[in-house]
């Protein structure tokens, strides 16, 4: 073993998490599904998610069987969706295997959402064998151990850092040191303000030595993002029910429930295609507090208008009524929707 895992190891042992829930009983299953709610998710964002989905889904079959709508509901709030319709898939594709995760590396790799570094995870985590893993956290520790110039996004940094990865991930002890250089990352060598003092590794980190840490691992400039605007429509009927529509399940928020969406700049532009298109008699609109929510591409402006009148062509593309509480509790709604209920 190498002095860098050595090091390691030594204050994992006496600094690193050794109570998080994935960590209690980790079957293949648990490992799994932890990993995926921890990409682009931070550990306490993740924890209720996690215990809320393993009471409902406690092992591969359940999950399996669920309602695809019913999955998505217990991912509402945790972003980037696919992940939930993977996982989804992904246990149905373990039930054709058996019931069994596959125990190789390639064959994790067949499941749907499950990438190398991933199922490296598995592999450590669950299996006890030798993985090898490139999150977030170890590409970050691993940048500025290392000193790796260039953009970390590009293909050939990123094949620099599976091999600094490759040689430094010891031989025994695969699941230690597989937590412990994600417990690094995210409690010592973050982003914006590592603590360098308290590193293990500090006296060989070579970011440390130039006395720039932060500027590891580098990336391409950011670009600007654009901004987009789209009114979403609280529609009422006489039981005070709000019209909900299934997102297509692909794109933003795919397989989710969301209010009615009219991607339009104006409030006398929404008018004009509520008249013209929906056919809508007596029309009053009614603007609430309008907010932006971030994607990765793009802000999105989101105004949310109450739409009062004789719906006569709405009903054509119903898919649910629902109460906002009934909503909340039965569906699967992005955050930006719970928090236009909230406000009402």
């Amino acid at each position: 073993m190498n002095s860098f895992a050595s090091q390691v190891l030594t204050w994992f042992d006496d600094h690193g998490r050794h109570d998080l829930p994935w960590q209690i009983n980790p079957t293949p299953y648990r490992v799994w599904v932890s990993e995926i709610m921890l990409q682009q998710t931070q550990v306490a964002t993740v924890i209720p998610y996690y215990q809320r989905f393993m009471a409902s889904f406690p092992d591969v079959r359940s999950l399996a069987e669920a309602n695809e709508d019913l999955v998505l509901q217990h991912w509402a709030g945790l972003g980037y969706y696919a992940r939930a319709r993977n996982l989804h898939y992904a246990a149905q594709q373990v039930m054709a295997l058996g019931g069994e995760f596959p125990q190789t590396l390639d064959g994790l790799m067949t499941l749907k959402g499950v990438g190398r570094s991933t199922a490296g995870a598995i592999l450590s985590l669950a299996w006890q064998q030798r993985g090898v893993i490139m999150d977030g956290n170890v590409k970050r520790v691993l940048s500025r151990h290392f000193a790796v110039a260039g953009d970390s996004s590009s293909s050939q940094i990123q094949q620099q850092l599976w091999t600094l990865a490759e040689e430094n991930t010891p031989q025994q002890r695969f699941a230690a040191y597989t937590q412990a250089m994600m417990d690094l990352g995210a409690t010592l060598c973050t982003r914006s303000k590592p603590l360098c003092l308290y590193c293990p590794v500090k006296a060989t980190c070579q970011a440390y030595a130039l006395g720039t840490p932060t500027a590891f691992p580098q990336k391409k400039q950011s670009k600007v993002l654009p901004t987009k605007t789209a009114y979403f429509l609280l529609i009422e009927n006489q039981q005070q029910q709000l019209l909900w529509l299934k997102r297509p399940p692909t794109g933003i928020w795919g397989g989710l429930w969301c209010l009615p969406q009219v991607d339009v700049e104006q409030l006398t532009e929404l008018q004009t295609i509520l008249e013209q298109q929906w056919h809508i008699k007596q029309l009053h609109l009614q603007p609430l507090a309008e907010f932006r929510h971030t994607f990765s591409h793009y802000h999105l402006m989101i105004k949310p208008v109450r739409v009062y009148g004789e719906f006569t062509q709405v009903l054509e593309q119903m898919s649910v009524w629902q109460r906002p509480k009934q909503a909340i509790e039965e569906l699967g709604l992005p955050m930006p929707m719970q928090k236009i209920l909230a406000e009402i």
